[in-house]
């Protein structure tokens, strides 16, 4: 998925009934829709950039486990947290712990990653956009894998344990759905779902982080948070649909196939509903919903614009959303003085 990797994979092909061509479709049929080359070298490790320029040899594996090269889920990862922070501050958010936020969602996106591959790495080095990770490629192995996902999650941890009691019981009590994750893609056609429970937690903790008790407003933003990222992964999803197909993984792109963006409006329009809610709850001012409006600006251009048979365009589209975090992390921030 789109925080902890860009790829889906089974433990096992698929070996159910096929239509004429050999071809397996998923609930919606691809009718009118052009599909992506599967075979086209679409490889997410991209020769030349900053890991390589600037990281010694033997750091680089490590540094793409954690998706470094990647920050884009890093953000999505944090933006909840730090909604949660600010709708619960009474002016400014505090600046440490924004910080230490920023610091967990580095850690814990990079464990996450690294558990996805270390779950899908025999079937990684099959697909062309994942085969020159560095567990198929053999750059590291499992068992270095293993222990820089346990080192990640310690950072994580002591992150967690410089804040307050029921936060901290907050957090332990997500790392259930951080290890079921990578393996809901294999069971169902909803794994995005499973996603945006793990990806928005921080908007719970974000919260008690500064207040010591859950409240209303941050359980509407969290199921806020959990609508936009079906949206936005369901995007990413339809990069892969061509090789999640051809493997037997499901997604929900290939669940609403060509129906995929009256959805996306749909889940966004449910993102945006849960916000508004959560800001009236939270007694914010008038400047929230400028943020709230210009955000709905930007997830209403996402979804009449995506064309879901490019996948440049997908990535495009789902990397936009960094805009709508910081639009309602502005428009919380402002809400509290005008």
């Amino acid at each position: 998925m789109a925080g902890y990797s860009s790829r889906r994979r089974a433990l096992a092909p698929h070996t159910g009934p096929q239509p004429a061509g050999g071809e397996r479709e998923g609930p919606a049929q691809w009718e009118g829709e052009k599909r992506p080359d599967a075979r086209a070298d679409r490889s997410d490790i991209h020769q030349g950039d900053w890991v390589e320029r600037l990281l010694p040899k033997r750091l680089r594996p490590y540094a793409r486990l954690a998706r470094l090269d990647r920050p884009i889920g890093t953000w999505l990862l944090m933006f909840p947290g730090w909604w949660g922070i600010s709708l619960a501050s009474p002016l400014w958010p505090d600046a440490i712990l924004l910080l230490l936020f920023a610091i967990g969602a580095v850690a814990m996106r990079g464990a996450g990653c690294t558990l996805n591959d270390i779950a899908d790495r025999d079937y990684d080095g099959q697909v062309a956009r994942t085969r020159m990770r560095p567990l198929p490629s053999g750059a590291v192995s499992v068992r270095q894998a293993v222990v820089f996902l346990l080192l990640q999650l310690t950072i994580g941890a002591v992150v967690l344990s410089s804040l307050n009691l029921t936060t901290i019981l907050l957090g332990a009590a997500v790392l259930g759905l951080i290890g079921t994750y990578p393996f809901m893609k294999r069971i169902t056609y909803w794994p995005q779902v499973f996603l945006g429970l793990n990806f928005n937690w921080g908007a719970l903790i974000g919260w008690t982080a500064v207040t010591g008790a859950l409240a209303w407003p941050p359980l509407l933003l969290y199921v806020g948070g959990v609508f936009w990222t079906v949206g936005y992964d369901t995007i990413y999803a339809h990069q892969d649909k061509e090789d999640d197909i051809r493997i037997g993984v499901k997604s929900s792109a290939i669940a609403l196939g060509v129906h995929t963006r009256p959805w996306v409006f749909v889940f966004y329009g449910a993102a945006l509903l849960m916000w508004g809610v959560a800001g009236h709850a939270a007694g914010i001012g008038a400047m929230y919903w400028v943020g709230l409006a210009a955000a709905a600006a930007q997830l209403a251009w996402q979804a009449a614009r995506l064309a879901t048979e490019d996948p440049a365009d997908c990535l495009h589209k789902f990397r936009s959303n960094r805009a709508v975090g910081w639009l309602l992390l502005a428009g919380i921030v402002a809400g509290h003085f005008v």
